[in-house]
């Protein structure tokens, strides 16, 4: 399985900043340490590229981010100040899951050890996210003639509203978007299915409604590739995620997706998207666990995957 990662992923920040950034580096050491993964597994992203970009976003907010051109109040709504490694780290953020995407659709499954940068907008960012790597991915992916029509999935906490805003209109790519209804973005934007749950909503409850949504969308999509943001932030124990989700459910949750994904042939490429866990190896031990678990399901006989309402 291809993994995509580069220490440029570790943005340095100001002392006391709430991005867990090392989150990426220690995914990759526990990666490694789980005797699951070697090092010929993990290949460095190349940095999209403005032409990449521009198939997602305007070229003016392309140039502004390169050039820092963004004014005080646009790097506040990013989160993260302005630097050469900022634009370096988002850009290579976008290419790791165009990266992962080229894998998926040639060995089924491939993963970005970042991205899933769901709030970026066509001519601006927010919530951490500069540029927005699914829709960017999805694009490039059809433009490249390599797949025609995209679901992506998105099941950080938050919505994907960037993504959303994006693909607004676009019928060959389906966002589908489980959140949380009372948390950031405050003002949703519509994706082409919405699933909004209520504070504290624990594994049951979210599985059931990740079944019938995920069904749902995969039947209206009939895609050729999966794009999926498997936030850790639904963790009962992360500061900004506001439900109940357990380990247990969340790993329920990526088996539901990658059973689903596989049963019917399509190539799935993950994202990590977000996780704050007031315990920063607790939000390190979800990713990993997104990454090896996908790992086991591909590498298995497809007659084990099953549990989901896709057939």
């Amino acid at each position: 399985m291809k993994l995509f990662y580069t220490d440029v992923f570790v943005l340095p920040l100001p002392a006391g900043h709430r991005f867990p950034m090392e989150k990426y580096s220690r995914l990759r050491a526990e990666l490694l340490a789980s005797g699951q993964f070697a090092e010929s597994d993990f290949h460095l992203p190349h940095a999209a590229g403005d032409d990449e970009l521009a198939r997602a976003h305007d070229r003016d907010y392309i140039e502004r981010v390169s050039c820092g051109r963004l004014s005080e109040k646009e790097q506040k709504a990013i989160g993260f100040p302005w630097s050469a490694g900022m634009v370096e780290r988002s850009r290579r953020s976008a290419g790791a899951t165009i990266g992962a995407c080229r894998a998926a659709l040639e060995d089924g499954i491939a993963a970005n050890l970042a991205g899933g940068t769901h709030h970026a907008f066509r001519d601006r960012g927010e919530g951490f996210c500069v540029f927005n790597d699914a829709a960017v991915a999805a694009r490039a992916m059809q433009a490249e003639g390599r797949a025609g029509r995209v679901l992506v999935v998105d099941c950080d906490v938050h919505q994907g509203n960037g993504t959303a805003s994006i693909l607004r209109g676009d019928d060959s790519v389906f966002t589908f978007s489980i959140h949380g209804a009372r948390n950031f973005p405050f003002a949703k934007e519509e994706s082409d299915l919405d699933i909004e749950l209520p504070d504290g909503c624990g594994d049951d409850a979210y599985l059931a409604q990740l079944d019938h949504g995920f069904a749902t969308a995969f039947d209206l999509a009939r895609p050729d590739l999966v794009i999926y943001l498997a936030g850790a932030d639904p963790y009962a124990d992360d500061r900004f995620g506001r439900l109940g989700l357990t380990f247990a459910g969340l790993e329920a949750r990526d088996r539901l997706v990658y059973d689903a994904a596989r049963a019917a042939g399509t190539p799935l490429a993950v994202a990590m998207a977000g996780g704050y866990a007031r315990n920063i190896t607790d939000t390190v031990h979800i990713h990993a666990t997104t990454i090896r678990l996908a790992c086991e399901v591909w590498e298995s006989p497809c007659s084990t995957c099953g549990g989901s309402s896709i057939r």
